[in-house]
């Protein structure tokens, strides 16, 4: 819902939206790997489709994220080469695939 009224605002300000992010997308169990969709599947799918946006990717509930962004490294930073770390890599490459080329 917070996602929908912000996306609207926005567009009511003429601010251009490049897409949704569905933040705690998953939670995989460290012990046995199995995938969990604690606040359910595909919210920020079936909300850029509403609205006609694009999906710019999935950030997972990662008990890693937490514990490096309370230390104040990003995750991308104290762990480049985990999957978390691509997920957000992921989603740097969206954005700036988007956006406009700058002015020469």
């Amino acid at each position: 819902m917070d996602a929908r009224k912000g996306a609207e605002m926005f567009r009511k300000v003429h601010v251009p939206v490049l897409g949704l992010i569905q933040n705690m997308s998953v939670f995989q169990c460290p012990k046995c790997k199995h995938k969990t969709h604690i606040f359910g599947a595909d919210g920020a799918s079936k909300l850029a489709q509403t609205l006609g946006l694009d999906v710019l990717g999935d950030i997972p509930l990662h008990l890693n994220i937490r514990e490096a962004s309370d230390t104040g490294q990003p995750i991308v930073f104290s762990q480049p080469e985990s999957d978390e770390a691509k997920a957000y890599l992921k989603i740097a490459v969206e954005v700036v695939r988007r956006l406009p080329p700058p002015s020469e």
